[in-house]
């Protein structure tokens, strides 16, 4: 208990005990914390949670969105697609896709404790070795080279068997993985099938096509086991890794739900730019606010899309933006919500022969063996495996284009296989992307969505690159192990008009939006952190969430956000 709060138990007689979970606005009472955590998506908690490992800190956590506990849905991976969106999503939409058939694209963003953690495909990858140097390279900052990163890496990491007690020998590498940390990582339950060995025999038949032990070793490139963010049969998210019973517990932690952050305010003398003050508002709406201020900082993990609105309804970001909008600039950082990348996702398949398709779940026996010992069919969601793949030297592509890559470890795609019994085929996701996005205000009203382009296919290299993915495919599925399996290929022609239109009307996203308060170099003109993630221009605010990364990673984004999420606790720490 801080000492302000034990005089007044003193002298009221009345005892106000930190360590709650207030599930709103309302009930929250006045107080004074040390730091005020803006977010508790994936992020948030790992900060929440190290800097009350201190018990001289005391933190506010604020959640838009209810809590993850009780959710069925979102304990049990296998039930991913029974998640109630319309209450644990932010229902975010893009503005429509000019190069993509004028559609919009709906765009997950987990609405609930843990934030998208709780309610994504629980994909654990940390991407290259080489996207991490280039983090270093960009912001001058060897702290942020894959060397420097591994040991936060393994930190977040409790590396788990998979249930039911299947041999996993050999089909990871022991070296790199973390075995004491919060995140559980693990293996599929299910034994390899029949489409499996066909394509690991695929990586002895062919060259140019290695089998990779581990994806998470820096050096993916290759046809690997995917890992997930599973652990003992349930979702691991930031929320169950990081914020246990244990932790909710902690008398230096309250945790408050079903707030949003309206704005950051100045702190103190309207000359100087120090930035302590969160204005909050219930999530349901209206005109009720509530100021807290943080006697230390302020660390908004709001992720990529809230984290820049909330700057720039507070006077920081483009001046011209905000002058338009008539919010008075207090800094003015051209990059806020600019440069955007993001994976987009399209399916190619292939007519298939002699293929089994998955037998119709039962729901209710697997419910009920999940319940009984946390085993069976409900412990996984995707079971299918991944090449990361590199578009050849001798492409054409290079042509045209430079290589967008981090280096030769980077690989440019994520063939994501799949099955059906009829189609077999793979997911392209295009992980080094040129076209960029945005996120812009639509009002000065906190509760209106903003304004996001995903930018697909506004450079041309994105479509050549989903081009060349479909070629690695046809070469893969040419191997003899297919003979006997693939009849031919279902969608168009890679060099076709029809490949091309086909893209265009079904891309999509992964949501793995990033850089939308990047990282870049201390004094340097672009960006919006420093590399300690500290605003630039601005003194006790951070952002700390996936929109710092200033180089899209070759990875599904939660495992390297939740690297950047322990590396900046630590430098939170080391400041006070």
């Amino acid at each position: 208990m801080k000492l302000g709060a034990l005089s007044l138990f003193f002298a009221s007689g009345i005892s106000i005990a930190y360590g709650k979970v207030y599930n709103s606005l309302s009930d929250l009472p006045n107080r004074q914390y040390d730091f005020i955590v803006v977010g508790g998506g994936t992020a948030g908690p790992v900060i929440a949670s190290r800097l009350t490992e201190n018990a001289r800190f005391t933190v506010l956590l604020v959640e838009a969105g209810p809590d993850n506990e009780g959710v069925l849905a979102i304990q049990v991976p296998g039930l991913q697609n029974e998640i109630d969106y319309s209450k644990y999503d932010w229902g975010y939409n893009s503005v429509p896709q000019a190069a993509a058939g004028n559609r919009t694209i709906k765009m997950a963003r987990g609405h609930v404790l843990g934030g998208s953690s709780s309610i994504n495909g629980m994909v654990y990858t940390r991407g290259s070795a080489d996207d991490y140097d280039q983090w270093a390279k960009l912001t001058g900052d060897s702290g942020w080279s894959w060397k420097s990163i591994l040991p936060y890496a393994k930190k977040n990491e409790r590396w788990t068997p998979p249930p039911g007690g299947r041999n996993i020998t050999g089909l990871y590498d022991p070296k790199v993985h973390g075995y004491e940390g919060n995140t559980r990582v693990s293996l599929r339950q299910t034994p390899a099938e029949p489409f499996d060995v066909k394509l690991f025999q695929t990586t002895k038949d062919l060259p140019g096509f290695p089998f990779s032990l581990d994806p998470n070793s820096g050096h993916a490139i290759g046809l690997s086991w995917n890992q997930n963010a599973i652990g003992n049969g349930e979702r691991s998210s930031a929320a169950t890794a990081y914020l246990t019973t244990a932790v909710r517990a902690r008398k230096n932690l309250d945790i408050v739900l079903n707030t949003q952050a309206t704005r950051v305010l100045k702190t103190g003398s309207s000359k100087n730019t120090e930035i302590r003050t969160v204005e909050l508002a219930p999530r349901s709406g209206g005109t009720t606010r509530k100021t807290f201020t943080a006697s230390k900082e302020v660390i908004l993990s709001a992720g990529a899309i809230n984290s820049p609105q909330i700057l720039m309804l507070s006077g920081i970001g483009d001046r011209k933006q905000l002058n338009a909008l008539g919010i008075k600039t207090i800094v003015d950082l051209p990059s806020v919500g600019k440069d955007m990348p993001d994976h987009s996702v399209n399916f190619v398949s292939f007519f298939s022969a002699n293929g089994t398709p998955a037998p119709p779940l039962d729901r209710a026996a697997a419910l009920a063996e999940w319940t009984a010992n946390r085993t069976g069919p409900l412990t996984e969601d995707f079971r299918m495996n991944t090449l990361w793949a590199r578009i050849p030297d001798n492409a054409t592509i290079w042509q045209n284009h430079t290589d967008p890559s981090s280096g030769k470890n980077a690989p440019h795609l994520e063939l994501y296989f799949a099955n059906t019994g009829d189609t077999a085929g793979a997911v392209i996701i295009l992980v080094t992307p040129k076209s960029r996005g945005s996120v812009s205000l639509a009002s000065t009203n906190p509760f209106d969505h903003p304004i996001i382009d995903l930018g697909y296919l506004t450079h041309p290299f994105d479509l050549e690159a989903i081009r060349e993915g479909a070629r690695i495919l046809r070469r893969f599925f040419s191997g003899p192990a297919w003979a006997d399996y693939i009849v031919g290929p279902a969608s168009p022609e890679p060099s076709s008009p029809e490949f091309d239109a086909a893209v265009k009307s079904t891309i999509s996203t992964t949501f793995h939006y990033v850089g939308t308060t990047a990282m870049s170099k201390k004094g340097a003109k672009t960006g919006v952190v420093d590399p300690d993630l500290k605003v630039k221009g601005v003194k006790g605010l951070r952002v700390v969430d996936a929109g710092v990364i200033p180089f899209i990673p070759t990875a599904h984004t939660m495992a390297p956000t939740y690297i950047i999420a322990e590396r900046a606790a630590d430098l939170i720490k080391s400041a006070w």
